[in-house]
């Protein structure tokens, strides 16, 4: 894999990964950016949450499972020192769906952590992860009603 960052003006920089798909990259006034353009940190907490939540969405399809909407979220605080790396991360797993099995969703976690995610397992050990699921009935016109939540960790399937 190749990616090339080409400096434009002040702090932004076009991002041009192997797949041809621009990101512009940019930080805040406090060190010389504009804000016009996500932050590296953040770029590596997308990266994260986009490859786990491809990995999950794809499993839980292939298990038939009836998803109307998914998202994961990933809170990480970043030390108060330099280089201000993440200490520590919760991702959380957001399902909508009809009749979605709280299994299916704890063995697609499960999947995702220990086979398939590069970008988790590369992060693995760095600090600590905290994994939740909340599962939601979709009830019809934008309604949805909380029917299983918990925390995924390796302990909990063996």
């Amino acid at each position: 894999m190749k990616a090339t960052v080409r400096w434009k003006e002040n702090m932004i920089f076009l991002g041009m990964p192997d797949s041809g798909f621009p990101v512009q990259l940019d930080s805040d006034s406090y060190f010389g950016g504009t804000n016009s353009g996500v932050r590296p940190m953040e770029m590596i907490a997308l990266g994260l949450a986009g490859c786990t939540a491809m990995d999950v969405l794809s499993i839980l399809q292939k298990k038939r499972q009836k998803i109307t909407s998914f998202e994961v979220r990933v809170d990480a605080p970043r030390s108060a020192d330099h280089p201000q790396v993440f200490t520590s991360a919760v991702i959380n797993y957001v399902v909508i769906g009809k009749n979605v099995d709280e299994t299916a969703i704890l063995r697609a976690i499960e999947l995702s952590v220990t086979k398939y995610c590069p970008v988790q397992k590369m992060l693995d050990g760095t600090f600590p992860m905290d994994l939740r699921y909340e599962i939601y009935e979709d009830e019809g016109d934008g309604n949805r009603r909380l029917m299983a939540q918990g925390n995924w960790d390796e302990l909990s399937v063996e």
